[in-house]
């Protein structure tokens, strides 16, 4: 008996010590993007995920290069209302965003889509410029990863466990009113 249980009978019992990983030879399967089976679940499905379903598609669009990476803004654009109807609200936004692919070999998934805002500001609608007057900020999703870490107790070379973590995943950008200096 501990003394600290026979004094406070309302605390809950212990849940078992149990924080030895399942260490295994993950470096091929996690270099191929592949996920070893026992840790696939129908509660792990990453494909529902924005961030997760994008990467192909910035993919292929940086494979494409040409016509689409003209249209990559590096700066807060201009509002041009004729160019809107067609566009994706990421671009249609008073508060436009452009993704990145951000790598990690140490995460699953490896490959996550990144929002970036491209305004401080917020753009105007009646000027069609960024104004100074609003901000542009991120939001954030929170997404379970895996994080693969060596094993420990120096078990064989090569061999690796995977950890939950959870990781905050910028998806876009919204405007907000300044937050005030005083």
């Amino acid at each position: 008996h501990s003394p600290l249980r026979s004094q406070s009978p309302s605390l809950p019992p212990s849940p078992p010590a149990h924080k030895t990983p399942f260490c295994s030879p993950y470096q091929e399967q996690l270099q191929a993007g592949e996920l070893p089976t026992h840790f696939v679940s129908r509660t792990m499905k990453w494909d529902r995920y924005a961030p997760v379903q994008l990467v192909p598609q910035l993919e292929k669009m940086q494979q494409e290069g040409g016509q689409r990476r003209k249209r990559q803004v590096d700066g807060c654009p201009a509002l041009q209302l004729q160019a809107t109807i067609n566009s994706e609200p990421n671009e249609r936004s008073l508060s436009p965003w452009r993704y990145r692919i951000d790598e990690d070999e140490n995460r699953y998934p490896q490959k996550l889509a990144f929002a970036e805002c491209l305004c401080t500001g917020c753009i105007d609608v009646k000027t069609g410029r960024e104004t100074s007057s609003l901000n542009s900020v991120l939001m954030h999703q929170t997404m379970m990863v895996l994080r693969r870490k060596p094993c420990p107790h120096n078990t064989s070379p090569g061999t690796f466990a995977f950890e939950v973590e959870y990781i905050k995943v910028p998806v876009g950008c919204t405007c907000v009113l300044p937050r005030s200096s005083g």
